[in-house]
């Protein structure tokens, strides 16, 4: 490992996105005198009443939920996009407007109320996956919808408005801007060396072994060299595949397994129900090229920083400069690492 990136401040390059985030490893021995909050022990029944994604409870709109006993996937009620949205464009000088039409989904990973993702085990986690996948090839065969964007945001501190273990699944025309940057990014690389930008960062990676939390057969889970969160991880596939319909069944359970080492590794780290924003980049479902150069991948971005009730926020340079952090990802790693 390279000392100076422990002792000194640099900038690391995101290969995904081609922007750079500034790490300032001497920070972390600075004192703490922000913002604590305290730890909620409260704990929750396995069905509540009074939830609107447990099952057979009535949902706001009136409609009321099936009795189900594994994953429960329904249109949201209050979607962000919709699907029969006027089709527009405002040009007007420097102000311009397009209409944006999609469908979006909740997915409730258990009936269980009182579980997440953390408490699962890897056979039901790996429902899910299943869930997911059909879900991308659903709606990324629907007309007009060019992008699939899975993702779960859990805790309060993160937005999320229910405790029930659920994500989220926004399918629209257009590609988001992360999903743009990426693509960009992993085209040009395959277009200029005829292999998966992943694929190579991959193989560095575990040669190098500094960044690695835990792999199987099938996956790595490590946190990215040029990470932002304190404890931002990836898991990637080793096979260098397009999207999650790729993977076969026993690749499932292995994807589940990761997911489950790296979420319950990261309760175990502050011993809290640990927050995070989690998501999946693949593959637009637009069918103008065959894709050859994603490589599909699930970020987790966690806002804890210190302790259970210390978060990382993102203020002042991180607003208007760009993204920083104090704790190296090595050391990040090491912390995670032991856990597993």
């Amino acid at each position: 490992m390279n000392p100076d990136l422990q002792d000194y401040s640099h900038k690391r390059l995101n290969i995904l996105t081609n922007e750079w985030v500034l790490v300032s490893p001497h920070r972390a021995k600075r004192p703490w005198q922000g913002q604590n909050e305290a730890v909620s022990k409260e704990a929750r029944p396995s069905y509540d009443e009074t939830c609107y994604l447990c099952a057979g409870n009535t949902r706001i709109n009136r409609e009321i939920n099936p009795k189900y006993e594994d994953v429960f996937v329904f249109t949201n009620d209050f979607a962000a996009l919709q699907k029969d949205s006027k089709s527009f464009k405002v040009e007007d000088g420097l102000l311009h407007a397009h209409s944006e039409q999609g469908i979006c989904k909740v997915i409730c990973f258990s009936p269980d109320h009182s579980k997440s993702l953390a408490q699962m085990e890897v056979k039901d986690i790996q429902k899910v996956v299943f869930a997911w996948q059909k879900e991308y090839k659903e709606l990324g065969d629907t007309p007009g919808i060019n992008y699939v964007q899975i993702f779960e945001n859990k805790g309060a501190v993160m937005g999320c408005s229910n405790p029930h273990p659920h994500g989220q699944i926004w399918s629209q025309s257009t590609l988001p801007n992360e999903v743009e940057k990426k693509d960009k990014q992993q085209r040009n690389y395959y277009k200029k060396n005829k292999r998966s930008l992943l694929g190579d960062y991959l193989k560095q990676e575990l040669k190098l072994q500094e960044r690695i939390i835990f792999e199987n057969e099938g996956f790595v889970v490590l946190i990215p060299f040029w990470a932002v969160w304190p404890f931002e991880t990836m898991i990637i596939p080793k096979e260098h595949q397009s999207n999650i319909l790729l993977i076969n069944k026993d690749e499932t359970l292995q994807y589940a397994e990761a997911i489950s080492v790296i979420t319950r590794a990261y309760d175990r780290l502050f011993n809290t129900s640990f927050p995070y924003s989690s998501g999946i980049h693949q593959a637009p479902t637009d069918e103008k090229e065959n894709n050859t150069h994603w490589h599909w991948h699930m970020s987790f971005y966690p806002p804890l920083l210190r302790s259970a009730t210390v978060k990382k926020f993102m203020v002042g340079y991180e607003m208007f400069g760009s993204p920083q952090r104090d704790i190296t990802p090595e050391i990040a790693t090491k912390m995670i690492q032991d856990l597993v």
